[in-house]
């Protein structure tokens, strides 16, 4: 590869990394939108039906009405009022972030991205297995594949990384086909059950009741039961945080702005909520059809219809041929449902990590991330041996986190804006916060699992964040007039030199900042005068401020710049360039050592954005400025 090919490639792979480089976000109808994160949601008919059963038995059809209730009246309007807070596609997390400012609210963030990546990976891992187990279960497969699952899951999501690498627009195109061909035949095998049921063997319906009675004896005993086992159906559930996380591919109204994306809020919502009514149909009538028709004994693991239960009826009623289509349809959609959990990562990383500084620099393009991505699936896949069942735990408990947090900020939302529906937001609230719990102390892997994916972002970004702190985080300096005229001043004095004074902000002492510097480093009076600087820490919990604005003040005959800053080694170091660059001199610069402990100073800086102050601020010049002569020069004392 030539010298021109790998900077091409270079440039290719890392687009969306430079400042103000930004990749072009394709956008689309909002119904064509729902089948990229329809692939995750309506995949779910390829092993919620079984999973239902092993959780219900003859209950699950009840179940599975209880679980479409839930969606339609609690996680729907729960999801309408996130798209309409987060439109951007930030989710539930933004809002939640917003109610809680500080390092309260990223810690919250950290642990609910921890969430959300056990959640999408799961997503991306489960599918590509259950895809996986439909191909080595079809009849037509060799016998011996069925000991190759994990290479063969391994190249699936391989594919789908791939796709992601040559970008969304082909992705979306691709899940239009994938979904509207599955829901079709899926559609033909749910009339075919109803038929059966109907008229082939219409005594089915009656054993089934009969069933119920015999084990459950009344309708109140099967209403409750199939409460509680509602939080083992929680897979249902998935595909609406998926759904508001790809919010910013939904093409709005030509008159949207991006203050107030109208038409981008209302067609999100027309697309949960088409997505939400179409899968409830689906999921009830698959649960009866599958109920009936299918012995109990095929739904345990090693059954034929365990994972697959529809694709059972395919084969069993529609024919080998059919049923095989059927497959092929499952197999893709389940393998391309891993696409809505790239698209929701895509969307939820690089609008949060990288502003905390927790993620390298690279973390702000799409396709390092797809490749990082896709190799975590890969040690998940091996890690759980792609199996299915072993991984819902984990899946279902991220997914359940996930909407309990929306359910939460929608209810604060809602509390404050609309005291009619508070109540009845606080009710589903509740629903979810008790599934959540109840769903993590039956399957306690799944808490297992989703505190690994905490505490792996937790590190990563703390190392990150450490590595990172030396960076110049300011793009834009702006002076105001006043602070202008203040460095115009020094450049017309005696010796034209800009001297700036670091100065705690708030303290009024500038006389004796002013002898103390003067004593220490033998400045005259008639060498110039000192500009103090004083930084206002804002929130030392953001990473970087892309503005850095410094007002010029006059108090007692003392010229102060001023500015707020996460960071005040950064801001400072930022202005001292500035200053450079304007005035085509090096400005000194005079700092005090801090007296204490050097650790723990640096500890302080690296997440409340103030200690070692001196040091620090040279080295962030120092990484700027590699050329000795030309960097501001920094006097402690």
């Amino acid at each position: 590869m030539t010298e021109e090919q790998t900077s091409g490639f270079k440039e290719w792979f890392l687009e969306g990394i430079k400042p103000g480089q930004t990749q072009v976000q394709h956008q689309d109808s909002w119904w064509r939108v729902m089948c990229l994160t329809g692939v995750d949601y309506f995949s779910t008919l390829g092993y919620q039906p079984g999973i239902a059963f092993l959780a219900a038995g003859v209950l699950s059809p009840l179940a599975t009405i209880i679980l479409v209730l839930v969606t339609l009246f609690g996680a729907l309007p729960v999801y309408c009022i996130v798209a309409k807070e987060s439109p951007h596609g930030q989710g539930s997390v933004a809002m939640l972030e917003r109610m809680f400012p500080g390092w309260t609210g990223k810690t919250l963030v950290l642990a609910l991205l921890g969430f959300a990546a056990t959640a999408f990976i799961i997503t991306i891992t489960l599918s590509a297995a259950d895809a996986t187990a439909h191909i080595v279960e079809n009849p037509i497969i060799p016998e011996s594949w069925r000991s190759h699952r994990v290479e063969v899951t391994f190249v699936l999501i391989a594919l789908l990384g791939a796709l992601f690498l040559k970008g969304f627009h082909e992705a979306i195109g691709l899940s239009v086909f994938i979904v509207v061909f599955y829901l079709f035949l899926s559609a033909i095998i749910l009339g075919k059950g109803t038929y059966e049921l109907s008229f082939v063997q219409p005594q089915l319906p009656g054993e089934w009741v009969k069933s119920l009675f015999d084990q459950y004896r009344s309708i109140p005993m099967m209403i409750g039961l199939s409460l509680l086992m509602f939080p083992k159906l929680a897979l249902g559930l998935s595909g609406f945080e998926t759904g508001v996380a790809v919010l910013p591919l939904v093409k709005g109204y030509p008159s949207d702005t991006e203050e107030n994306p109208v038409g981008r809020i209302r067609n999100g919502q027309y697309l949960l909520i088409a997505a939400g009514a179409i899968m409830s149909v689906f999921l009830i009538v698959s649960s009866f059809v599958t109920t009936m028709l299918i012995p109990a004994s095929l739904f345990q693991p090693g059954g034929e219809a365990n994972g697959r239960a529809l694709a059972y009826l395919a084969h069993e009623h529609l024919g080998a041929v059919f049923g095989t289509v059927y497959d092929i349809s499952t197999i893709l959609i389940l393998w391309f449902a891993g696409a809505s959990a790239i698209a929701g990562l895509l969307s939820l990383v690089p609008k949060y990590l990288p502003r905390y500084g927790m993620a390298p620099g690279w973390a702000a393009a799409v396709r390092p991330l797809v490749v990082f991505f896709t190799v975590v699936a890969f040690g998940v896949t091996f890690m759980f041996k792609a199996g299915v069942d072993v991984q819902a735990g984990a899946y279902a408990t991220g997914v359940l986190v996930l909407i309990t947090s929306a359910a939460i900020a929608a209810t604060t939302s809602v509390w404050k804006s609309k005291p009619r529906g508070r109540y009845y937001f606080a009710a589903i609230a509740f629903i979810f916060v008790y599934t959540c719990f109840a769903n993590m102390s039956e399957r306690p892997e799944g808490v297992q699992i989703a505190l690994f994916f905490i505490g792996s972002v937790l590190v990563a970004s703390v190392l990150s964040r450490s590595l990172r702190a030396t960076e110049l985080r300011v793009d834009k300096v702006v002076f105001d007039d006043k602070a202008l005229e203040f460095i115009e001043d020094a450049l017309n004095s005696y010796l034209g030199e800009v001297r700036i004074l670091a100065h705690k902000a708030g303290m009024k002492d500038f006389r004796e900042d002013e002898n103390r510097s003067r004593f220490v480093h033998s400045i005259q009076p008639e060498e110039g005068n000192f500009i103090f600087l004083e930084v206002k820490l804002s929130d030392a919990s953001e990473f970087a401020e892309d503005l850095l604005e410094v007002t010029g003040h006059e108090e007692n005959g003392y010229k102060i710049l001023r500015c707020a800053n996460p960071a005040v080694p950064n801001a400072i170091a930022a202005i001292l360039l500035e200053i450079r660059d304007r005035t085509r001199k090096i400005p000194h610069a005079y700092l005090s050592w801090t007296e204490g402990n050097p650790i723990a100073y640096t500890v302080k800086y690296i997440f409340l954005g103030e200690g070692e102050t001196a040091t620090v601020t040279r080295e962030i010049l120092r990484g700027v400025e590699p050329y000795e002569k030309s960097r501001p020069i920094i006097h402690v004392g």
